[in-house]
């Protein structure tokens, strides 16, 4: 379970205003990369908080409203599907990472993100850590945020294009998401640059 110790290491460095930043999206064939940043109050306590992988959906629902009524601040942004499709995945998370930090409005001295490399453009002094979502309440924090904020948003894509489901698969590449797609062709949202092996 996630704690704050990587969050204390940064404040014995002289850091105060810390914030958690992690995405969700960009394994999918469909949809916009999310990110989030949160800072926590010190040692806040919320109970149940994990990895949003590790979460089911009704929890997350729930830990969602936890969080931002918790949190000091955050912010939610995305990496469009024009980005992912021009510039590639990883470049389009790194814009999404940044504008959920540029979005808060109380400005964080430090952000720990999850990860192994950090964003190119990052504003604030900041380190990765590799499943941090495992072991930062912030990133899990964030974690929970950009994934309950996409997955919100491929609902509406549900009700726009119903063919494909995406209530069900979020836009994830799973069989019956790729059946689909051989069946009833490309929608606007599908991401042609992960395809085109697909569509071979």
């Amino acid at each position: 379970m996630p704690d704050y110790e990587l969050e204390k290491a940064a404040v014995s460095r002289g850091f105060k205003l810390i914030c958690g930043v992690d995405e969700a999206g960009r394994g999918p064939l469909a949809g916009p990369v999310c990110a989030a940043a949160v800072i926590l109050p010190d040692g806040a306590d919320i109970p149940e908080l994990d990895d949003s992988k590790k979460l089911s959906e009704k929890k997350r629902e729930r830990l969602f409203d936890v969080i931002t009524e918790t949190a000091v601040d955050f912010s939610v942004a995305y990496g469009t599907l024009e980005e992912i499709e021009e510039l590639n995945i990883l470049k389009a998370t790194y814009l999404a990472m940044n504008r959920a930090i540029d979005g808060l409005a109380v400005r964080p001295d430090f952000a720990l993100i999850d990860g192994n490399r950090i964003p190119y453009g990052i504003k604030v002094p900041c380190e990765t850590a590799v499943k941090g979502d495992s072991k930062s309440m912030s990133i899990a924090a964030a974690s929970v945020l950009a994934k309950v904020t996409r997955d919100r948003l491929m609902l509406t894509y549900d009700e726009k294009y119903p063919l494909y489901n995406f209530k069900k698969h979020k836009g994830y590449g799973t069989r019956e998401h790729i059946e689909l797609i051989k069946k009833y062709g490309l929608c606007e949202i599908h991401r042609l640059s992960f395809l085109k092996g697909v569509l071979r």
